[in-house]
């Protein structure tokens, strides 16, 4: 009997210790839950992490062309402009229509999401620069106007521009000259000296390109179109001044232009020049002294000038002069003599000009 009982209360006894290590047990799953699933379990119920403010400070991200929606969200990121890539990507998926286009943009620090996606949305957040470069401007000039509205300074041009290969320019280029297209031009922030110079050679490029001028020949169309550029006032007269040039190469003439020979003086922001300096044939660019085209382009044409270098005006000129520089009348003659009259209407124009240094 005794034995009975005894055996009843050691089989109460380890069920009760059974029960104690189930509940123990059961407590440390439950401390685990807390410490690690509940938190997970809790983001899955209320959503990715998101920050709640409109955002602070400004910042500059880059949306690069071909980036899709997940590489947009980790730029934010990477900028603390969002708190998840999740809570991002979230509403891209929810709206397949959402287009976000390349370009950088002015946004805030820990914005929403939400927030975020407006703000790239927005053409007014987008970060651009703007300059516009005039036709037959030179290299220096080029690069001075860039300075100034890009904030580049022109150090930084002139040490990528020494390096031509970058810009695979054809092989008798001498320099950029000539290849930085006139235009305006609308760049991103964060833009460097090399990415503008890019730019432009690629969009002197495609000028050539819709001109037709071949790889080749290319060089040679840009420094007579040069010529043209600076030396044509009107827009009539592009053909005209291309037709004398012709013409003078045709017949195995100088093209003497007052132009070329200011360029290489360094001179570029006159059309007269000294009996000294046309007659310096250490100026590789004096076509007094030297004959045909000179060694490389001395501005940078535009699509009229290079049109004209490619199709002149038909006519028989060989001379022309603009006797009026203020309004740019210019007298194109076939002889001396007539040529000769137009030079003495230019020279009484200084004479009752004497201040005129144009």
């Amino acid at each position: 009997m005794a034995g009975r009982r005894a055996r009843a209360r050691k089989a109460r006894t380890r069920r009760r210790l059974i029960g104690w290590s189930i509940a123990l047990v059961a407590v440390i799953a439950i401390g685990i839950a807390a410490a690690w699933g509940i938190p997970k379990l809790m983001d899955r119920f209320s959503g990715p992490e998101d920050y709640a403010g409109p955002g602070t400070g400004e910042v500059v991200v880059q949306v690069q062309p071909g980036d899709n929606g997940y590489a947009v969200a980790e730029t934010l990121l990477e900028h603390d402009v969002i708190a998840s890539t999740e809570a991002f990507t979230d509403i891209l998926i929810a709206d397949p229509s959402i287009q976000l286009h390349p370009g950088a943009y002015r946004v805030q620090q820990q914005m929403s999401a939400q927030g975020a996606l407006d703000a790239l949305l927005d053409p007014a957040n987008k970060a651009e620069l703007r300059v516009t470069v005039p036709e037959g401007y030179t290299l220096p000039q080029v690069f001075e106007r860039l300075e100034r509205d890009l904030g580049i300074p022109q150090a930084e041009f002139l040490q990528a521009a020494g390096d031509l290969t970058q810009f695979e320019l054809p092989a008798d280029a001498l320099s950029l000259e000539g290849w930085l297209f006139p235009a305006t031009y609308t760049f991103d922030e964060g833009i460097d000296a090399p990415g503008v110079l890019q730019a432009m050679v690629e969009r002197q490029r495609q000028a050539l390109d819709a001109a037709g001028v071949p790889e080749a020949d290319r060089e040679r169309v840009l420094t007579f179109a040069s010529l043209v550029q600076r030396e044509a006032r009107l827009p009539d007269d592009f053909g005209r001044v291309a037709r004398v040039f012709q013409n003078r190469l045709d017949v195995g003439m100088r093209l003497q232009s007052d132009a070329t020979v200011a360029y290489g003086t360094g001179n570029f922001h006159v059309v007269t020049t000294t009996s000294e300096e046309r007659a310096d044939a250490d100026n590789p660019y004096n076509t007094y002294v030297h004959p045909g085209l000179p060694v490389g382009p001395i501005g940078a044409p535009g699509d009229v000038a290079i049109r004209a270098a490619l199709e002149p005006t038909e006519g028989d000129w060989l001379y022309f002069v603009t006797v009026n520089p203020e309004t740019g009348e210019t007298v194109f003659s076939e002889t001396l003599a007539e040529h000769n009259a137009a030079v003495q209407r230019f020279q009484q124009f200084l004479r009752d000009n004497p201040g005129w240094g144009g």
